[in-house]
């Protein structure tokens, strides 16, 4: 049997690289250029009649989106016989419910986009990794697959790396303890999370930690880490509890607003680890501060088998 083709949008062709690298696919070439007026231009320039193919690419911007659609739905239109579409970092994930009248649900919206791209001979299968809510795989829509694919192997790594067996696995808030209580369960380690009061709308009081933390290593896992502000607060909060080292540990490394600066200067964390899902991650790689661990090993075995 054929190895399959590996395709992947503009953003995710490092990994894409990481993907060829350990074998098991072949290289899948798009020509792409931008005209003047912004538009897109793609041509598939792999032939893709009866093939298995998998296309890598999130979602973090709208023109990542619609690249990613754009191209699924020429794959289809030229005959693969499966498409697996594997998406490291679903956008707008946290957007999966209105809280007030009229938001949009955008996790929802987006997923029925994806939904839409047109069936290929046997099927669509869409592979989502550390999704912020369980229940997104759900909102996809009809004759298509969709598959949680958790990074617990490659987090677990990453806190042996940093500790062995020898520390706390925490979270910013109570509404992580749940994900990080199990992970801490399958390594064997205690789980802490901090418990908040809300002062205002913009501001939290932190009233407890859930565990003693004194002269231990913190490890604390959050799915993403975007400005890093809640990350910040949970870090203070432990280290005034006697914590004597303190990393975190995120799936998704967004970094926005200089987040990785600000991380470093809070003079809380000895350093910060993230898998290489979001693009972001890439622009980092150069800072001894930041440890960049690699999702391309699960991605092949769950596509691979």
């Amino acid at each position: 049997m054929n190895e399959p083709l590996l395709f992947s949008i503009q953003s995710y062709q490092y990994l894409q690289e990481r993907l060829l690298a350990l074998g098991g696919f072949r290289r899948a070439e798009v020509e792409v250029k931008i005209f003047p007026d912004g538009e897109r231009y793609q041509r598939i320039l792999t032939e893709v009649e009866g093939e298995n193919v998998v296309l890598l690419g999130g979602t973090p911007t709208d023109t990542d989106t619609l690249e990613l659609y754009d191209l699924a739905s020429a794959i289809g239109k030229y005959g693969a016989k499966n498409l697996t579409i594997v998406i490291p970092y679903f956008g707008y994930s946290t957007m999966e419910r209105a809280v007030k009248k009229g938001e949009v649900v955008t996790a929802k919206t987006r997923a029925r986009l994806l939904s839409s791209i047109p069936k290929t001979g046997s099927r669509i299968t869409f592979v989502l990794m550390d999704l912020h809510t369980e229940g997104l795989p759900h909102y996809f829509e009809g004759d298509v697959q969709s598959v949680h694919l958790y990074c617990k192997e490659v987090i677990m790594q990453a806190c042996e790396e940093i500790a062995g067996k020898n520390f706390i696995l925490a979270c910013t808030d109570a509404g992580r303890a749940k994900w990080v209580e199990s992970l801490a369960n399958d390594m064997g380690v205690n789980a802490a999370f901090v418990f908040k009061r809300r002062v205002s709308g913009e501001e939290t009081l932190v009233t407890g930690i859930s565990a003693d933390v004194a002269g231990k290593v913190v490890i604390i896992y959050d799915d993403m880490i975007r400005t890093g502000g809640s990350l910040i607060n949970a870090a203070r909060s432990y280290k005034e509890a006697g914590a004597s080292k303190i990393y975190a540990i995120t799936t998704h490394g967004l970094f926005n607003n200089n987040a990785l600066q600000r991380l470093k200067t809070s003079n809380l964390f000895e350093k910060i680890y993230c898998t290489d899902t979001h693009p972001n991650s890439q622009k980092e790689v150069q800072n001894p501060f930041l440890i960049v661990k690699s999702v391309a090993g699960i991605i092949k075995k769950r596509v691979l088998g």
